[in-house]
């Protein structure tokens, strides 16, 4: 069934990714559904539950923020963006005022990753999906530190990146461009943070998921054993009933 003209305008569909149209800017358009499935459905895999704060590097038009805040409890959504009309856009498409009124995520309308530390936010769970493909490594340390500093002792920063045989040399925001590096590079720059990284087995369209753990996440539970729901809740249900 093909998609009414009037529909393909409004979603975008046709446009490139960086096009001045809250879905086409943060992506290929055709993609802004299965993006935020695909990213929920890891989120939630990996333990993220509707107690826990989350932060959400380049929150965009809320591609994925429109299912995580009104998933998660009041004020346990942050988001950090530096274009105010993309947010502002994906609450009058997406998501809806009244939503925003009853879930109260907080946002911070900046590209400093030194701004989630002043604001003193606290978070179980970081995610920074098609953010480190677009960074210089300069950076991608910047936020790995401010991440680390963030989050919870058994936290954990997702996010994806393009790996390479060699790293990129850019510096700073590069979008629309892409960048790649060495997963070897991106996990001594965990390391200087005293973050763990580890590369997951989540299928993305074009990029690769990776973990930043804080020193008590546990991932053990899926090194030796596919990473999927069905894995994640027998672990869930083993620990409840042997407590």
């Amino acid at each position: 069934m093909k998609t009414p003209s009037n529909d393909r305008e409004t979603l975008g569909l046709g446009l490139k990714p960086g096009d001045p149209h809250y879905r086409a800017y943060v992506g290929p358009p055709e993609d802004y559904d299965l993006i935020a499935a695909m990213t929920f459905s890891l989120l939630t895999t990996l333990g993220l539950r509707q107690h826990h704060s989350l932060l959400d590097v380049g929150c965009g038009s809320l591609r994925i923020g429109r299912l995580l805040i009104p998933y998660l409890n009041r004020g346990k959504y942050f988001g950090i963006e530096p274009a105010e009309w993309l947010v502002a856009e994906g609450i009058k498409q997406e998501l809806g005022e009244t939503v925003v009124q009853i879930k109260r995520p907080r946002f911070f309308f900046t590209d400093s990753p030194e701004t989630v530390v002043r604001a003193k936010v606290s978070v179980d769970f970081a995610l920074a999906q098609s953010i480190f493909s677009h960074c210089g490594l300069d950076l991608i340390r910047g936020w790995l530190s401010a991440v680390s500093r963030s989050l919870a002792e058994d936290g954990v920063l997702i996010a994806t990146f393009l790996p390479s045989d060699e790293d990129s040399q850019r510096a700073g925001w590069v979008y629309p461009e892409c960048v790649n590096y060495r997963p070897a590079t991106l996990e001594r720059a965990a390391a200087d943070t005293n973050l763990r990284f580890q590369i997951l087995d989540w299928k993305h369209p074009r990029q690769t998921w990776a973990l930043f753990a804080a020193p008590k996440f546990d991932s053990s539970w899926f090194e030796n054993a596919p990473l999927t729901w069905n894995v994640a809740l027998e672990r869930a249900l083993h620990q409840k009933f042997n407590r």
